[in-house]
């Protein structure tokens, strides 16, 4: 259980979950399922592979934090030694598989990504940098594109906007994320939005990344990758995104409920529309 719960399952099916949505924007009506099933296996090793790293990297803040002081690497119940080399096996497994059932493009993708994660954002900028989760976003923002180019094996207008969609979605995902666990990242001294400015820059900021992130998730259908149904169903989410932002505004907010409900329905937001780039 221990190696299981190393790799946070919970992050791997997240971006598996857009993973298949660049998958099926491209895909339209040629589905390979093999192809499918072996991208989706070969990334979860490689996005399994960061979080052991980042288990690694983290262990000594994570000590510091409610959510995360039960951790494996917190406990010492994996020596370092020994997580080390599971992660090196685990990326060596997804970018083999990924090489092999995919393309070379697709490969270099997920292993940009990983080193994004792990050493851009993990070990050099979470920590000492506002920027961290802009960084952070960058690798987030590959798991779609690793989908698509699985099946196009070409970096084109398609990739660039799903890049686009993912990152701008996670910039208010995750500040919703920083005002509800803002104590924990005080704690840990890890330096997000709301802690280095304040809760109102915060919230406009978040409302800046939800306009940009609607308008990108509409291009899909303005450039022929996606059809009608997925633009209604777009715009639809990211205006009620919005429309959820403004209200943590009311002087009336609690802050703590309001945060979560942004969260919960960035995670809704993005999982419909993987889904709608099935069937749009």
């Amino acid at each position: 259980m221990k190696y299981l719960s190393i790799v946070k399952p919970g992050i791997i099916f997240g971006n598996i979950v857009t993973v298949s949505g660049g998958f099926f924007l491209a895909s339209h009506l040629h589905f390979n399922v093999v192809l499918y099933l072996a991208t989706l296996l070969g990334m979860a090793l490689v996005i399994a592979s960061g979080c052991v790293f980042n288990n690694i990297i983290d262990r000594d803040i994570d000590s510091l934090m409610e959510r995360t002081k039960n951790r494996v690497m917190v406990h010492g119940l994996i020596s370092r030694p020994i997580a080390v080399v599971y992660g090196i096996l685990l990326g060596i497994a997804g970018f083999a598989l990924l090489y092999w059932q995919t393309n070379l493009l697709t490969t270099l993708i997920s292993a940009i990504g990983l080193f994004v994660y792990v050493v851009a954002y993990t070990l050099l900028s979470k920590r000492q940098s506002k920027y961290g989760t802009l960084i952070g976003g960058i690798a987030g923002a590959v798991p779609p594109v690793v989908g698509y180019c699985a099946v196009t094996n070409r970096f084109d207008a398609g990739a660039v906007i799903l890049f686009l969609i993912l990152f701008l979605w996670q910039m208010p995902h995750f500040y919703a994320i920083a005002i509800f666990r803002l104590k924990d990242f005080s704690a840990a001294c890890i330096p997000v939005l709301p802690a280095i400015k304040d809760m109102r820059y915060t919230k406009i900021s978040m409302l800046i990344y939800i306009a940009l992130f609607t308008i990108a998730a509409i291009l899909p259908t303005l450039f022929g990758y996606a059809g009608w149904l997925y633009f209604i169903v777009a715009l639809g989410l990211g205006l009620y995104w919005f429309y959820l932002g403004i209200k943590g505004f009311k002087s009336s907010t609690d802050d703590q409920k309001w945060s979560r409900k942004m969260f919960g329905f960035s995670i809704l937001a993005i999982t419909l529309l993987s889904m709608m780039m099935a069937v749009g």
